[in-house]
């Protein structure tokens, strides 16, 4: 994220922008900042708190001035509560927050969604896109999406590996609903 000086550790055989400086005069994108430890968070906070970074193994500060979009699927209140997230970067990431409800909360959203995915996947894999069946995009409605669209989009991957010409509801019945035994 920072980069690092050349030297600097065993298989740093060359100087390495890291993404905020990539970023400088532009946006950053930190997807599932909620994981980052603590030791980077005081990192990122200096950043965006000085607009100055240091490179590993360098002693030079790097003015950078970039503006911080950050994406988590963490509760990062309770992870301040825990102690596992600072509550000063909390506040510097929080100037609007975007709360996107999981898949489970937005269900009507699976059918635009797999149909998509469908022709995405199809596309890129150089078939003709397939159908589904209607009572199949009512069993995906049903699932419970832990993974939110990310599992959904594995799950129509592998339903289009694995169906015939069109997908039905025993497809899903078949490769997506866990087996109960």
């Amino acid at each position: 994220m920072f980069g690092h000086e050349k030297g600097s550790f065993t298989s740093a055989l060359k100087q390495r922008i890291g993404k905020f400086e990539q970023a400088n005069g532009g946006t950053l994108f930190l997807d599932e900042i909620g994981d980052m430890s603590l030791s980077a968070q005081a990192k990122v906070l200096r950043a965006l708190q000085e607009g100055k970074i240091t490179r590993v193994g360098g002693d030079k500060d790097i003015n950078v001035d970039v503006r911080v979009i950050a994406a988590t699927n963490k509760d990062l209140l309770r992870e301040v509560e825990e102690k596992t997230f600072r509550l000063d970067l909390y506040h510097r990431l929080s100037v609007i927050i975007i709360h996107v409800p999981s898949l489970n909360e937005r269900n009507d959203d699976i059918p635009v969604l797999v149909d998509k995915f469908i022709a995405d996947i199809c596309t890129d894999y150089g078939i003709g896109k397939k159908s589904i069946d209607e009572d199949a995009i009512l069993a995906l409605q049903q699932h419970q999406w832990g993974g939110n669209i990310r599992e959904l989009r594995n799950v129509v991957e592998r339903l289009i590996i694995l169906s015939g010409k069109a997908i039905t509801s025993l497809d899903v019945e078949t490769y997506v609903l866990p087996k109960k035994g």
